[in-house]
Formats: C-alpha cells, sequence, structure tokens
C-alpha cells in the first residue's frame, strides 16, 4: 500500500461561470503552474502512444531551466507504446500516481501500482501499457544522459514509495525527510528525482539558492512557497518549476503532511 495519496490531474474545463483569476505565475526565475490548468485542452498527444493524453508541465527553455522535461501521462485502458521513447540518449523517471500499469524493461515484466518507480537508463528497451479497465496516470521525468569517459552509467530499476525509507534531515526531529530512490554517492547517476516529506508545521529554514533546477510536483498536502521575491500557496496537484540558483523555502500547512515528486540535477561538472 502507498504511504499516502497521490493527486492526479482529472481535466475537464471549468464553467463558464469561473473567475479568471488564479495563482498561475510565470517569472524570470520560476513558475507556478496550479492544478486548474491542467484542463482537456493544453494536453498533447506522442508518436507511437496510443489511448494516451499528456500534459506536459517542463520542458528545456533556453534561458530558463534547461536540463529536463516533465510529462504527466494518461492511460486509457488498453492504451500504452511499444516504442515510448525516440531519443536514444534520454533517461527517464515513472512514477504512477493512479491506476496500474504493466512495464517491460527489456523483456522483464513489471506491474506498477500507485507509488511505483521506475528508473529507466539511456537506451534501453521499454514498452508500457494500461492492462486494466481504468484509466492510469504517472509522471514521466526525462533528461539526456551526460556519460563520462571511465564511468558505467547506471541500470534501471523498479521500487516504490512504500518500499523506500524516508531519510530525514539532520536537526529536525523528523519533520523533514526525503524519500532517496537512488544513493546520493553513486556518482553513475546525473539526475535525482526523490519524494520530500513535510510534517505540519516543518519548514525549509533558510533561503536554498543553488545551481540545481528543479520541478516539484505537489502530491499531498499544502504550504506557503517562497520563490525569488514571492509567497505563493501551493497545494496537492499544484507544479513549481525553477531554474539555476532560485531562492526557496516553505513553511507546510497542515493539517496532514506536504508531500512533493522533486527533479534536480546533480553530479556533474558544468559545460563550459
Amino acid at each position: 500500500m502507498s504511504r499516502a495519496p497521490y493527486y492526479a490531474p482529472q481535466g475537464g474545463l471549468p464553467p463558464q461561470t469561473q473567475l479568471l483569476t488564479d495563482r498561475a505565475m510565470f517569472t524570470e526565475s520560476f513558475a507556478v503552474i496550479p492544478k486548474g490548468t491542467l484542463t482537456d485542452i493544453v494536453t498533447s498527444n506522442l508518436p507511437f502512444w496510443t489511448g494516451t493524453r499528456v500534459w506536459v508541465i517542463a520542458r528545456p527553455m533556453s534561458g530558463f531551466s534547461e536540463t529536463f522535461s516533465h510529462y504527466i501521462v494518461e492511460l486509457s485502458a488498453g492504451g500504452g507504446s511499444d516504442r515510448p521513447e525516440l531519443e536514444p540518449l534520454a533517461q527517464g523517471v515513472l512514477f504512477v500516481v493512479e491506476g496500474q500499469i504493466s512495464l517491460t524493461i527489456d523483456g522483464k515484466e513489471h506491474d506498477l501500482a500507485e507509488g511505483g518507480y521506475a528508473y529507466l537508463p539511456a537506451g534501453c528497451h521499454w514498452q508500457v501499457t494500461n492492462a486494466s479497465d481504468i484509466a492510469a496516470k504517472f509522471h514521466w521525468i526525462r533528461k539526456k544522459y551526460q556519460a563520462v569517459d571511465g564511468l558505467e552509467a547506471p541500470e534501471a530499476f523498479v521500487t516504490s514509495d512504500a518500499d523506500t525509507p524516508i531519510r530525514f534531515m539532520p536537526d529536525t526531529d523528523g519533520a523533514w525527510g526525503t524519500t532517496r530512490f537512488v544513493d546520493p554517492d553513486d556518482i553513475r547517476h546525473d539526475m535525482h528525482v526523490n519524494i520530500v516529506t513535510f510534517e505540519p508545521g516543518g519548514v525549509i529554514p533558510f533561503l536554498e539558492t543553488h545551481v540545481m533546477e528543479h520541478g516539484l510536483y505537489v502530491l499531498d498536502g499544502k504550504a506557503v512557497y517562497k520563490l525569488n521575491r514571492e509567497w505563493v500557496e501551493v497545494e496537492a496537484g499544484d507544479y513549481m518549476w525553477l531554474r539555476a540558483f532560485c531562492p526557496q523555502a516553505c513553511y507546510a500547512g497542515g493539517p496532514g503532511k506536504f508531500r512533493y515528486l522533486l527533479y534536480k540535477d546533480v553530479n556533474r561538472h558544468m559545460p563550459l
């Protein structure tokens, strides 16, 4: 069983009577994409996928955040792809937030339920299908792998949120922790996709200002986030997209846990 519920977009359109006021923002250093913007009219189709629609919530953009793309994929019953990734240098992470998918990696089949996680190295052969009779939704984060001469590439693996322990930050009394699906000391990996958890009242007590780019999708709960010079309220289903060096901190509002799926680029020299 999953440790916590995971918000998944439902699509649709707001009524004509709804006010236009919203929390959506796009600035020089960050973007906030509230859950209400993930409607039917902003979905895309992909080549060689059937029964599928995709919300693209991050893509490389010159002068902004340049290392990754982030999709939310909805597979209808029977949907999927035998040729999902067309970029031979792209690695990926899948994280299931609704329903169940069948994932085949180099001929081996895995069933991923809600909270299921898969790492797909560049060049591996994989396929995905939804064999159930209800829709499934999962996050798909893609990054071009930065190979290093003399360093082996990481292998594929499958795990889950429930089977991965939370590592709590020091001096936080268990208020702030990270579910790390990859060992931080495994230098083969050039990206991490983790889950960050705050107990009610937990905080990042300083403005993080660092080179890593971020995508933060709120899986559960709510918080107030400091992004550059703005305080922004966020809740389950919202997405925050941060370029390098954007200052960031947060207060978790409660009454339950605040959890988000976090991408960051790591472990490589800066291109010159």
